[in-house]
């Protein structure tokens, strides 16, 4: 008997603040939704160029329409002898380098491949052997911006034979040591490439998928919304006789 009164004791009532709260959040997080599939949407759209140009195009030509980070390269050429090793990279815990080579294609200006990590020695003053194929190699990977990191102030690179630790490295580093350097870097797609060691990148490019998801939990966010504004709306009136 007490469960059909509470039941009819239930009735929307309207609440102007609730609904004034709830008027202003949804519509927000609904635009952060269409905004997420539109950014989706977009990128889908960029990594189809890119793939294109990757499949049309040489490496002079991508020079020539301009490069950009995420873009997909694949490269056929020779390793140089100049490598430098990125000091302070850790993985697992365990401390090491990032090891970057000079790279000549075929035709076009040189650039730095980021060939993944090693390990270091026990001993700082020792520095990995790295070892660099002679040969003509065909590579695949993503361009990249130069390491710079923004904590880290400019430090001189040690000079000598190489290869060179360093703390960072940019195109003007390269061009000191009297080379030249495209723009941008380039990360090896993984460590089954020619002179690859540890290549397992973070993206550099969030996907469409990601913005999917992000779009999914926006939405999930409005449906909440919604869906506790009714529930709150939806209360008790009047009396209840407990001992009815």
């Amino acid at each position: 008997m007490s469960d059909r009164v509470s039941v009819s004791n239930r009735r929307w009532c309207f609440d102007w603040r609730l609904l004034v709260f709830s008027g202003l959040f949804l519509p927000a997080l609904l635009f952060l939704g269409v905004w997420q599939l539109d950014r989706a949407e977009e990128k889908e759209v960029l990594l189809a160029q890119w793939e294109t140009r990757s499949n049309q195009l040489d490496w002079p030509a991508h020079l020539e329409q301009g490069l950009e980070p995420g873009q997909p390269v694949t490269l056929r050429g020779r390793y140089r002898s100049i490598t430098w090793l990125l000091d302070n990279r850790t993985r697992d815990g365990a401390p090491g380098y990032e090891v970057l080579t000079l790279f000549q294609p075929e035709a076009g200006t040189p650039l730095v491949i980021n060939r993944g990590w090693v390990q270091a020695p026990r001993r700082r003053e020792q520095l990995p052997d790295v070892q660099t194929p002679s040969g003509a190699v065909t590579l695949s990977g993503r361009l990249s911006d130069y390491p710079q990191p923004p904590v880290l102030m400019e430090t001189p690179q040690s000079q000598g034979q190489w290869p060179r630790r360093v703390q960072a490295l940019a195109r003007s580093d390269v061009e000191a040591a009297g080379q030249a350097a495209a723009p941008l870097i380039m990360r090896l797609d993984d460590s089954d490439q020619p002179g690859a060691y540890r290549a397992d990148w973070a993206p550099d490019l969030m996907g469409p998928q990601t913005h999917y998801g992000y779009a999914v939990q926006w939405f999930s966010l409005a449906l909440a919304l919604v869906i506790l504004t009714l529930v709150a709306s939806y209360r008790k009136t009047g009396n209840n006789d407990d001992n009815g």
